[in-house]
């Protein structure tokens, strides 16, 4: 199965779906599609009418571990499996392994310092020609913000064949390990600068502006956290929250 071990979905769990709709379209200029469920509502963020992402009212009395909170998939071959490994590597299954009639099968899970992600075996393996980054609205990077990130690279490469890149000095903050899959880098991985905070994966979404982007987010009712500022290869960066209270961040160039 290509792309075995790389993120491959994204979802955001909110207190208002509509409310982050109409944000998260303002501000990454998403387009919206109802996913058809009949059970549930369920909403697909596209990008020339693609889906990359999808989003969803947090159901009341969840105890998934990712509420209110933007999750990744990584794709497996078997989800049964890397869940049964994720467990013998001393992370724990939050939602057990099972079926999304039409769509694939998905567990949710931590690993052994508590940090959510999603497993996930599509129905189809070919998802067809799928925008990817740097496009406006794809996910361009993985910061794994981690209590120990050295015990939390030998988890995440023993269960998915990641390896070390550039490991980037940072000062009074540590190492920045870079992290690569099939020689590419998607993202990276460092000690929590705020141990009072926990651990948790950051997805940085593409913008076309970072400037314009950061004025839309304000207007909107968002706050920036930190930023912009700029980062390696000429891009910027910036963390923020949604209206409803959710961490986010966004990269791209400046204008």
């Amino acid at each position: 199965m290509t792309n075995r071990g790389n993120f491959i979905w994204y979802e955001l769990m909110t207190s208002d779906a509509q409310a982050a709709e109409s944000f998260y379209s303002n501000v990454v200029g998403w387009g919206a599609q109802d996913a058809g469920n009949p059970n549930m509502k369920y909403t697909l963020l596209t990008v020339d009418n693609k889906p990359v992402a999808g989003m969803m009212t947090t159901p009341e009395g969840c105890n998934t571990g990712v509420e209110s909170m933007w999750s990744g998939y990584i794709l497996v071959d078997d989800v049964d499996q890397y869940a049964s490994r994720v467990k013998d590597a001393g992370g724990k299954v939050t939602v057990e392994p099972q079926d999304i009639p039409n769509v694939g099968r998905f567990a949710v899970v931590a690993d052994p310092q508590g940090v959510p992600f999603s497993l996930f075996k599509p129905s189809l393996d070919d998802r067809g020609d799928f925008p990817k980054p740097p496009a406006a609205g794809t996910i361009g990077w993985h910061e794994l913000i981690a209590s120990d990130w050295k015990s939390a690279f030998e988890f995440y490469s023993g269960l998915f064949g990641w390896t070390k890149g550039e490991a980037m000095d940072m000062g009074p903050m540590g190492t920045y390990q870079i992290i690569e899959r099939d020689g590419a880098m998607f993202g990276a991985m460092m000690n929590n600068p705020e141990p009072s905070n926990p651990p948790v994966w950051r997805y940085y979404i593409c913008v076309a502006d970072v400037t314009s982007a950061e004025s839309r987010l304000k207007d909107k009712g968002g706050q920036v956290l930190f930023g912009p500022v700029e980062v390696p290869g000429g891009q910027w960066i910036l963390h923020a929250r949604d209206p409803q209270g959710v961490f986010f961040a966004l990269v791209g160039p400046r204008a």
